[in-house]
């Protein structure tokens, strides 16, 4: 299903733990890793060796990929590497694009506010702007990432980018052999009390059952075998996670629109705000514009 993965490589903790992680899936999919690392242009990189002149960050991220190289061939996997110049998040993007790149793999710190590390925040932007699948992980002290995925998590609102989503995580689903979990959540919050007896409430919650039912039946015709439906009222972000907890998940898949710039919207925020917070590794896939 995937050929070939890119791995934005910065030797940071996180970085080494999805360099594993990605490691595991190259050799379930029999795929050839691309470490990447990108020396930021908005640094001052430039200094002067032996009177050369010499970009110390071009020089440090190629000790950084040969490290990461290193460890994938102790483990067996195929793999390339590269140094480029540019803004990390879109020049991993644009690196993605042109290389022809399966799949993305970035770690997340999941911070917030000032103290958020920088990785989190480019990994934000790459699941923004990318085409390219991207499989994001928040990496926090003591957690670690298990593959293969046995449960995953579809997350709906019915929208045409969360079906384009789904479409790309059944098939995961079924060449994982795993339990595909189908949510759907009428958000009570932008409806008002007594939501139950209105209308629009009515009108909510049998959007949210046609979006499973439609995803549901989806995975059917794709062969998945086990498939447990969901509609929840509540916070989606919220929701989402508490499904994750309660049913084991081990990876979620999300929708993003696929739009480029400022007015690019993630779902109203629910993709972006289960990448901060999800104790599982998501994978987001832009519906094309």
């Amino acid at each position: 299903m995937y050929d070939t993965i890119l791995l934005p490589f910065d030797g940071s903790d996180g970085a080494a733990e999805v360099l594993h992680h990605a490691a595991e899936i190259a050799h379930w999919a029999d795929a050839t890793i691309q470490l990447l690392y990108v020396a930021d242009t908005a640094r001052e990189s430039v200094t002067v060796v032996d009177g050369d002149a010499v970009d110390v960050l071009e020089r440090e991220g190629r000790d950084i990929v040969d490290e990461g190289a290193r460890a994938l061939e102790t483990l067996g996997v195929s793999h390339r590497t590269d140094v480029v110049q540019g803004n990390p998040a879109p020049t991993i993007v644009e690196y993605a694009e042109a290389f022809d790149q399966d799949l993305v793999m970035m770690p997340t710190h999941g911070r917030e506010g000032l103290s958020r590390y920088l990785i989190g925040s480019v990994s934000e932007k790459v699941v923004r702007l990318s085409s390219v699948p991207v499989l994001s992980a928040r990496m926090q002290p003591d957690e670690t990432l298990a593959f293969p995925y046995e449960t995953v998590l579809v997350p709906t609102d019915g929208s045409d980018a969360a079906t384009h989503a789904a479409d790309h995580l059944l098939r995961f689903a079924v060449a994982l052999d795993a339990t595909v979990h189908v949510l759907s959540v009428v958000d009570e919050d932008t409806l008002g009390p007594d939501v139950r007896s209105t209308l629009a409430g009515t009108d909510d919650e049998g959007a949210a059952n046609d979006a499973v039912e439609a995803i549901v039946s989806t995975a059917e015709t794709e062969g998945v075998t086990d498939i447990v439906p969901h509609v929840e009222h509540g916070r989606p972000a919220g929701a989402i996670l508490d499904c994750i907890e309660a049913h084991d998940v081990d990876a979620v898949g999300m929708g993003t629109t696929g739009r480029r710039g400022t007015d690019r919207i993630l779902l109203g925020s629910v993709t972006e705000r289960t990448v901060r917070s999800a104790p599982v590794p998501v994978m987001t896939v832009a519906k094309p514009d």
